[in-house]
């Protein structure tokens, strides 16, 4: 089982209630290709391929160009995904729990690398934030009216 880099300089945990079922919830989440209809931190997304361990994607987020790959896929329960851009290591982990009608989203992500040595409490509260509207952002799709 894949995890965060607990000893990172940079490290956020988050959770979020979000009421619809969790097959919404993991649908949304993992269509790539459509985070920036929903999620206002990215602006570009395309998976390569589909979702898998091993895929790539690459993704625009706050002035940065990410690749992330896949290591760690169990469907509707977790799913996990790496990458570095400009020295910063990133690996972030989420899971899915079904809670009575709908679902408990956990977000973990670790940084580490010079940069984040370098400016660890700027970049904690820039994590916290976007994982925060991240989640939120979420929210709000997924409970949508189909």
């Amino acid at each position: 089982m894949h995890t965060i880099d607990t000893t990172a300089p940079v490290v956020v945990g988050l959770s979020a209630e979000i009421d619809a079922p969790l097959a919404t919830v993991w649908s949304v989440h993992t269509d790539v290709d459509a985070w920036p209809t929903w999620n206002t931190g990215v602006d570009e997304a395309r998976l390569d391929g589909p979702m898998a361990v091993g895929a790539s994607f690459t993704w625009l987020t706050h002035g940065m160009s990410i690749t992330s790959t896949v290591r760690e896929l169990v469907p509707g329960r977790r799913i996990v995904w790496d990458g570095t851009v400009q020295g910063i290591v990133g690996i972030h982990v989420w899971t899915f729990e079904t809670t009575g009608d709908g679902v408990v989203v956990r977000t973990e992500e670790s940084w580490s690398g010079a940069p984040v040595e370098a400016a660890a409490d700027e970049l904690t509260t820039a994590l916290r934030t976007s994982l925060q509207s991240w989640l939120d952002c979420l929210k709000a799709r997924a409970e949508q009216p189909a």
